[in-house]
């Protein structure tokens, strides 16, 4: 055990979704297809919990968070989540509020890689968990609907009125949230929320290798980029600098940083070490 942990134990059963390590590669599968894979009071507290874990989970490099079946994750169980909400007081409501906020967050914050893979719809509470990872690798069957207005409640929901027009820009985000119209994948391709957009027969192979090549790159450099692309979105551009000339100081005394430089002058590909 890590000299970093103390007493608690690290969890080893998921029982609200599917969850395998491969290769450095761990895999979040939401399992309830016949639902388009909903998310319930469980799933959102085991999703946050487990992305508090996973940076002490020894070897996982990267995450990938994907529905089966025919779409990716159809939001809030209707009537598991939001008609078991409209018999709660107002503190319960916080702290179910809080704990989806904190899914986002912890997404955000956790130094590890996330790819979401989308096939067929992404909506509500799904369509924020894929803005808020790092990589979104869409289908061409992918959809999006940030559909919060139109149950009644605003569109700016665990974070998407933060995130979506930092991803989007304002005026595509006012209208995704807004109106929560369905896009397609090549709208929100153009509108700048796909990383890549790939035939639904090749989602899998794309994801996978997207996959493998953050796991075997300098993940050490990947966690410290996606840190600085978090906490630099609220900046000014002096703070900005400073911590990037900082954090590349501290880069520069890796093992990785040196490794390049003898493997450029030795005519080969860097092994990277992560450290």
């Amino acid at each position: 055990m890590s000299r970093f942990r103390a007493s608690a134990a690290l969890t080893t059963t998921w029982e609200h979704f599917d969850f395998d390590v491969t290769d450095s590669v761990a895999t979040v599968t939401l399992n309830r297809p016949e639902k388009l894979n909903p998310l319930t009071f469980e799933s959102y507290a085991d999703l946050r919990d487990l992305l508090f874990e996973l940076p002490h989970h020894d070897g996982v490099k990267v995450l990938v968070i994907q529905g089966e079946g025919r779409g990716f994750c159809g939001g809030g169980d209707v009537n598991e989540i939001i008609g078991e909400l409209l018999t709660m007081q107002a503190g319960d409501l916080m702290t179910f509020t809080k704990m989806t906020g904190d899914v986002i967050r912890a997404m955000r914050e956790c130094p590890i890689p996330i790819i979401v893979k989308v096939q067929g719809i992404a909506a509500g509470a799904g369509s924020v968990i894929a803005l808020a990872a790092d990589f979104r690798v869409v289908g061409t069957s992918g959809r999006f609907a940030f559909l919060f207005s139109k149950v009644g409640l605003s569109g700016g929901d665990m974070g998407a009125a933060y995130l979506l027009p930092r991803v989007v820009g304002l005026g595509h985000a006012t209208k995704l949230l807004m109106l929560g119209d369905t896009i397609d994948s090549a709208t929100a391709d153009r509108y700048g929320l796909v990383s890549e957009l790939v035939a639904d027969d090749a989602l899998d192979d794309a994801v996978m290798a997207l996959a493998h090549r953050l796991a075997s790159g300098p993940t050490l450099a990947h966690a410290q980029t996606k840190s600085l692309l978090t906490r630099e979105l609220d900046m000014p551009l002096g703070a900005a600098v400073e911590l990037d000339a900082m954090t590349q100081a501290l880069l520069m005394t890796t093992e990785d940083h040196a490794e390049f430089h003898a493997a450029f002058n030795a005519g080969r590909p860097p092994a990277w070490k992560g450290r």
